[in-house]
Parts: structure tokens; sequence; C-alpha cells
């Protein structure tokens, strides 16, 4: 019967109609959804009656038309809308969106899904998760925090648990050394001696030298005697802690053991150890070599600093101490009579920069003019630490030239430094590279007095936690520590697919592969077509109201048209039943 087939068209209006309304009303109930991606539901006429398939024309008729009538409505598809939406700023900078193409690739249960909704928070782990708890993949990095990539893992952020140092390794040497100084002409010169007016004794008869034991030194209170001033267990102690100063800065302090075996050239490498002095290969202008050294012929032990006011020595007898084997003092051994002082146009700076473990070591850097020759003004550096655990508080000496304008000579303006940092479980070697020529500032030699100098550190940190961290465009996420530093901690990747439409919603935001999607290009953003990333931001709906509701009255329009077939329908069939009566 004909109206059958009207009341199932109606019949098909209305269901259309209905499911078209379920897809507005998601729609419209996702409006404030996080990265939502809209769909529309398309509309097809269902297969049609065929009465007549039509004719062709002929040379004495036209041709006829077919004649169909249609059998209700269908759903063709339902298309979900992935166009990009707007952006709004949140402040933080843990939420992410995606500007173009892509998809965060999460993870749960081993199972890979895909989002455009970038809340991310960290769990207890340190891993960061989606609200529903799925962790977001991406390339970790290493100990050097370089990026490692390849394999894909749940990206770690551990804010307040890591924290790093680095080791320094370059310096810049800033200020300008003032050519017009004083030449140096001498260096300091202390002799140590027995009494005010002699030197020392051997027991037996003779002066000291540099072979003689200290056991065998006569005690200087008590000359001929045969008294030793010295015994073995007994040890030696200098003070720099009391007065005993290079250029107005303390010395450092130094023990030095009896035994039966120790020598007077064993004290005399003491001395010069913990003052500092530097061996240059030759002499002093006034002729007497850098070091402690011991005359034959009058027992006096000489003490000769290298040339500068910065190495002019300050020891009083106080401050080279006998100590007893209990460590009680047993008086001052040496009397110190100071010949001559250190002179010469100088200056020094202290360094701070850090080994391995972020501890802080402090180097003193001595700049001394040495000459001014026609090719430009020639200085000697003199560096030394306190901070070397290697038994030499005296680390490096050598020469720097400046041309005529002043500048130093780039093939001359870097020295390379080592600092032995053994036993203090960092690596046991530091290397410095100190520079007169850097992006920080150069060193110069002009005429300006008085002559500055500043040290400043290039690298190295201090130990830092890491405080916070945000993405860049290109995924990457780089973490801020409480040390000022700034490290690479991971990179994000996306996913991008040849039909996104393609991809099945399982619901949370979150999709996964269909068979009309195709497979995922998994790449950083920016790289293949893939989008960029927007940090501290979030995407929105992209649902557009006005357009909703506009469908909406048309489909309540459709539905109640359909359901008013199916009434009409109803009431000729009533009409036709009537006329059987």
């Amino acid at each position: 019967m004909a109206l059958t087939t009207a009341l199932f068209a109606g019949l098909s209006g209305l269901n259309a109609h209905s499911a078209k309304l379920d897809v507005i009303g998601n729609n419209v109930a996702n409006v404030n959804t996080t990265a939502f991606k809209s769909s529309r539901m398309l509309f097809e006429s269902l297969f049609s009656q065929s009465l007549g398939f039509g004719t062709s024309p002929s040379e004495i008729r036209g041709g006829v038309n077919p004649k169909q009538i249609g059998n209700g409505v269908g759903i063709a598809g339902i298309q979900r809308d992935f166009s990009a939406a707007g952006f709004t700023g949140t402040g933080d900078l843990r939420d992410m969106a995606i500007d173009g193409n892509g998809f965060f690739l999460v993870q749960r249960a081993g199972v890979n899904f895909y989002t455009r909704a970038g809340t991310f928070r960290q769990d207890s782990d340190d891993n960061l998760a989606t609200a529903t708890g799925e962790k977001l993949l991406g390339y970790a990095v290493d100990e050097n925090f370089n990026i490692l990539t390849g394999e894909l893992v749940p990206i770690n952020i551990p804010v307040g648990k890591q924290t790093i140092a680095e080791a320094t390794r370059n310096i810049a040497l800033v200020g300008n050394l003032n050519k017009d100084g004083d030449i140096p002409t001498q260096g300091t010169i202390i002799d140590l001696m027995g009494t005010e007016t002699a030197g020392f004794s051997a027991v037996g008869g003779g002066f000291i030298d540099s072979t003689t034991l200290l056991i065998n030194i006569e005690d200087p209170d008590s000359p001929g005697s045969g008294t030793p001033a010295f015994a073995a267990g007994q040890s030696i102690r200098f003070r720099g802690d009391d007065g005993a100063t290079r250029g107005g800065t303390d010395l450092p302090d130094g023990t030095l053991d009896i035994t039966a075996s120790t020598t007077v050239q064993e004290y005399m490498d003491f001395l010069a150890s913990t003052i500092g002095i530097q061996t240059t290969g030759s002499a002093n202008p006034d002729g007497n070599t850098p070091g402690v050294t011991v005359d034959p012929l009058t027992g006096v032990i000489r003490i000769v600093s290298n040339v500068g006011t910065v190495n002019d020595l300050v020891i009083a007898p106080g401050n080279i101490e006998l100590l007893d084997s209990a460590g009680g003092s047993l008086g001052a051994p040496f009397v110190t009579d100071k010949v001559a002082s250190a002179d010469g146009e100088s200056i020094r700076t202290t360094i701070v920069g850090y080994d391995s473990l972020g501890t802080e070591v402090s180097v003193n850097v001595s700049m001394v003019l040495d000459s001014t020759p026609d090719t430009g003004p020639v200085w000697r550096y003199f560096i030394d630490s306190q901070d070397d655990t290697g038994g030499s508080f005296a680390l490096s000496t050598g020469t720097m030239g400046f041309d005529t304008n002043g500048q130093p000579d780039p093939d001359d303006s870097e020295i390379s430094l080592t600092i032995d940092r053994s036993d203090t479980g960092a690596d046991p070697l530091l290397s410095w590279t100190i520079q007169l020529l850097s992006d920080k500032g150069n060193t110069t030699s002009l005429a300006a007095s008085p002559s500055s100098m500043i040290g400043l550190t290039i690298d190295g940190l201090p130990p830092g936690t890491l405080q916070s961290f945000a993405a860049g465009e290109d995924g990457v996420i780089f973490g801020r520590f409480s040390n000022g530093a700034v490290k690479t901690m991971g990179q994000v990747v996306l996913a991008n697919f040849t039909n996104p439409a393609g991809l099945i919603d399982e619901g949370g935001n979150l999709f996964t592969t269909g068979p009309n999607s195709g497979p995922a290009s998994i790449a950083p953003p920016g790289v293949l077509g893939i989008g960029s990333l927007v940090s501290g931001a979030l995407e929105l709906s992209n649902v557009d109201l006005g357009e909703e509701f506009t469908n909406m009255i048309l489909t309540s329009t459709g539905y109640s048209a359909s359901s008013r077939v199916i009434r009409t329908a109803d009431e000729l069939m009533q009409q036709l039943l009537v006329l059987g009566r």
C-alpha cells in the first residue's frame, strides 16, 4: 500500500532527525570541554522505488525520465571537525596547547591514546599525566641533559627532587694593567736564623747545609753543647692565620712532621710550598732566585719571594712554631730578619668557581709587570690556590704579552690551569681556562693607574634544585634550577594522522587509531607538518553555539514535519477503512 511507504518514510525522518539532535546536544554540552572537536551529521536519501526507468528520445517522441519514489532519509555519516580553536592563557606552564595539526601521545596500561587536551600535571612519581591519569610520552635526556631521540618514554620532571652542580671550566679576566707602573727590582728576602746574629750550626761542629738532618741541628741557645734543637716526633707548624701574609693576604697553615730522616732540604721545600713561591726559571732582577735556600758558610736559611708588591712577604718569628709530639707549643725555633721587600707594579684578584660537586674553589691570580719592550708590555702571572689538595699552594706562572695598543695577543690570551681536587669526592682534576679575551670583556695594558682586574666565571654552578619547567615551541622542556641553571629535561612529541577524522573517540578527550585514520606519524612539534607547542595555554572547544542553535531549529522543524507526514498518512488510512464499512 502506498500509504505504508509514506509512514515508513516519515519514521525514517523521525529517526534521522532524532539522531542529529543527539549530535547537536553533545556539541552544545561540550562547549566548554578543553580541546573538544564538534561533530556534524549528514543525511542521505534511502533507496528509491522505481516505477519506471525512463526511455531515451526517438525520432517520433522525446525521452522520458525515471519515475522513482524515495523511501525516506538515512544517516550518511557523522563527521568530526578537527579545525583549530582558540587558546586561553592559564598562566600555568604545565598546561600545553597545539597550534596546528597533531595530538599529544599518552599511554595507559601499555595502550597508546591521542589527545588534544594538554591539561598535564605531575603524579606522585613525577610523570606528566592527564587529568584521568594517562602518562605523556616523549623523549628523555641523558645524564648530560642531551635529548635521547628514538625511544618514547613517560616524561618525568622531578621538581624539588633533582639537584645538579656544574664544574667551572672558563674564567674571564676583565680590567686594565697599568703599563706605566714600576718595573720590579727585587723580591722579598727573609733570613731564618738561630739567633739575631747567627745562623744554625750542626751537632758536632760546622754550619748546616741542605743535607743536614733536622735532628742534627744544634740548639742555638746552647752553642757547643751538642744538644739538638729538634727531635723525631716533633713537628714544625707554619701559622698563616697569625699574621703571616703575602701582599696583605693571609698565607695558608702548614705542618711538617719531623722524623729521624727529615732533612733541611725537606724543610725548605715545605716552606716554599706553603708560602707559594713560584719557580720562574730565572733569577729576580737583583740576582736572587725565588725559593728557599741555605748558606752552608753561615747556616742562614734564606727565603726569596717572587717580585711584585702582591708577593711581598711578612713572616714574624711566631709564625713558625715548634710543637711536641702531643701538639703542645715549644716556642719559636727561628728568628726572622726581613732584609728586603718585594716591589713592582702588580695586582691580585680572587676567582671563585666550582668543582664537579658544586663546592666552591678559590683561586688567586696575580699579575706583575715584567717589562715594557718596543713590542708591547709583558706581564707575569702567578696563580695559587689553597683549595688545591695536591700539597702545593702555587699552581702556575708564566708571561703574557700585549701589543703596542695594549691589547692581548689573541694567540697568547689564555691560561690553562689544572686544580687538584683529589680526596674531595669530586672529579680529581678540575681544568680551568682563564681568558683575557672573552664576551664578558677584555684585559688591556694601558697607561691608566691604578691597575684593576676582576675575574668573572663564565660557567660552573653551585648545587641547585629543580624549581619549575616549561616547554618551548619545539616541545623541548626546559627546567629552571635554584642556582640559575636552565637544563633540558625532555621533549614532547606529537602524533599526526593522514585522516584525523578517522580516529575513534574513546571518551575522556582520548582517541585511538581507526581503520580509516591511517597510522600515527610521531615527530617533534614543527616537523612533518605537525603544529607547534604553546606552553601555559589550553585549546578551547571549537563548538559554534550560533551554528548549533540554528541547526537545532532546523532539526526540530524536520522532526515535526516528519511526524506530520505520519499523522497525515494515518488520517488517510482511517478514511480508507471507513469506506470498507
